[in-house]
């Protein structure tokens, strides 16, 4: 059904509207009481609801309570409180209509002027790992209502959503009034909190009610909030920001303790290496450089150190590519790993935690970027990207963390299996070869990346690179590939190399020409039968 037709005459000029009458009902309470007194202090009446009515009551400042306007109780366990026309015809009478106005001295009611309501914990709930009906009781309904009422009114109410903007409000309030700028601005911040909610009742519902093997969803709304604005994009001449996306728990919700404004590309690079690092059950750590890997390793055996050992032997792949990189590691910073990074030119280091003495090690560099993952960081179960015109979604490339699990279904097509050592090795260099950008060969010995092949057009240059790449340290080590060699020329640089075992995922036509050249070099191949492409 249309709405009512728009008749531009009809409209009275409204810019600055004072503030009489505001409806206060907050799920968050910070500063309100410092809201209520500048309210009162300036003769503003309150109206408010339940709890947050009893807190300002209790701080000694005059409050209507929503029943006393609507002489209806509040019932059904706070489930309807403001759900009536005395409140809903104050919100969304238009004042710039004579028309209006009439109908409400008629009513006897009295307009809203200032609307400040935020919504049920629902996200909170949800978070806590709250299930069933305690998490459908957070899903605010008056909330919602009152707000997207007061943000379609903005012509005349001001509708606040956020503690962050009751400064400008107890501002506006001394000075005369909120602008039809302020108010149009609170509105969009108000919708876009609603969608938010909605977005995240919407998915609860969603993930609760499917099974592992479900459709992938209808209809789906991503809903994030601007963090900061970056200096620039990818290169100077592009705006860029970061977002934080409700719900999410990675690397846009950590914490920087030092260093430099983080940059577009700073926080592309951090999120690769988190792809690379955390992949790896023993402590280990990655280092990026535009994206992809120059250097992956966990911890030597018996290290005393664990995370500073594995960041040598990561470094060790390719010193020249490290420097200026961005370094991830799966577990604290220790001062050892400081230290070990004290020479090394280094644009931004992500980690679970640092170590206060390591912290002190670090802080010589102050341009160094220092970032601390969240508590409840997680890897994503979905992976999303923007295409023109709109974006793909699928499930997120991961392994499962039991590492015998990974090799559980590979199949040897050639030579022996190999002693648990060298598999622990082979089970390393597939790993790693997942955060490679394709097509992508790896070279590990001992559980550390020697050699990289990555982003090239076709698999055999791959190999030339890693094998360059890794040098006399090609020789004995084992190789990755990340989808199947559809010829056998990769193969044979790998074994020209000295590679001592291959695994691939398998599955090109000419599969049997590749694992004959496996055989008559005497060398053990394992096919995945699963690719890890990464683009």
């Amino acid at each position: 059904m249309a709405g009512p037709t728009h008749d531009p005459s009809r409209y009275r000029s409204r810019d600055i509207v004072p503030i009489r009458r505001a409806l206060v009902s907050v799920s968050d309470k910070t500063d309100l009481l410092t809201l209520a007194e500048a309210l009162t202090s300036a003769g503003v009446e309150i109206v408010s609801t339940g709890s947050t009515a009893a807190k300002i009551r209790d701080a000694g400042h005059a409050v209507t309570d929503v029943a006393a306007v609507t002489g209806f109780p509040e019932s059904l366990d706070g489930r309807v409180k403001t759900l009536h026309p005395a409140v809903h015809a104050g919100l969304l009478a238009d004042l710039r209509l004579e028309e209006h106005e009439r109908q409400l001295a008629e009513l006897d009611i009295a307009p809203f002027e200032l609307v400040v309501v935020n919504l049920y914990p629902f996200v909170e709930t949800v978070a806590s790992g709250a299930q069933g009906d305690d998490v459908v009781e957070q899903i605010d309904i008056g909330g919602p209502a009152m707000v997207r009422a007061s943000a379609k009114n903005h012509a005349n109410v001001a509708i606040v959503v956020s503690p962050e903007s009751y400064p400008a409000i107890i501002e506006a309030v001394r000075d005369g009034g909120t602008s039809l700028a302020q108010r149009r601005e609170l509105a969009a911040r108000a919708f876009a909190h609603t969608a938010a909610y909605d977005t995240a009742v919407a998915t609860w519902f969603t993930e609760g009610t499917l099974s592992d093997d479900r459709e992938l969803p209808e209809h789906l709304t991503i809903k994030a909030e601007r963090q900061a604005t970056l200096r620039y994009g990818e290169n100077a001449h592009q705006r860029a920001a970061i977002y934080t996306r409700v719900g999410g728990h990675g690397i846009a919700q950590a914490t920087q303790l030092q260093g430099k404004e983080m940059s577009y590309n700073n926080y592309v690079d951090a999120d690769a290496a988190l792809r690379a690092a955390f992949d790896l059950v023993r402590p280990a750590v990655a280092i990026i450089k535009h994206a992809n890997p120059c250097g992956i390793a966990v911890t030597a055996p018996n290290a005393l150190d664990p995370i500073a050992s594995a960041h040598l032997r990561a470094h060790e792949c390719d010193p020249v590519s490290a420097f200026g990189g961005v370094v991830a590691a799966n577990r604290p910073v220790t001062m050892k790993m400081a230290e070990n990074l004290r020479d090394i030119f280094t644009e931004v280091i992500v980690a679970p935690a640092f170590e206060p003495d390591a912290l002190q090690v670090f802080s010589e560099r102050k341009n160094m970027r220092l970032l601390q993952l969240p508590p409840d960081w997680k890897q994503e179960s979905m992976d999303v990207r923007l295409v023109s015109g709109g974006l793909l979604l699928q499930d997120a490339d991961r392994f499962p963390d039991d590492i015998d699990a990974v090799a559980a279904d590979w199949e040897l097509v050639s030579g022996e299996r190999p002693e648990d050592a060298d598999m622990a090795n082979l089970i390393f260099a597939w790993k790693a070869c997942r955060a490679v950008k394709s097509n992508a060969i790896v070279l590990a010995k001992n559980s550390a990346t020697v050699g990289i092949g990555m982003g090239q057009v076709n698999r055999v240059d791959s190999c030339r690179l890693a094998v360059e790449r890794a040098g006399d340290r090609a020789r004995g080590s084992v190789a990755a590939s990340d989808a199947f060699f559809p010829f056998s020329d990769g193969p044979a640089i790998l074994l020209d190399a000295g590679i001592s075992a291959i695994v691939q995922p398998g599955g090109s036509v000419r599969d049997d020409e590749v694992i004959a050249a496996a055989r008559e070099a005497g060398i053990p191949m394992f096919f995945t039968g699963e690719r890890h492409f990464f683009h």
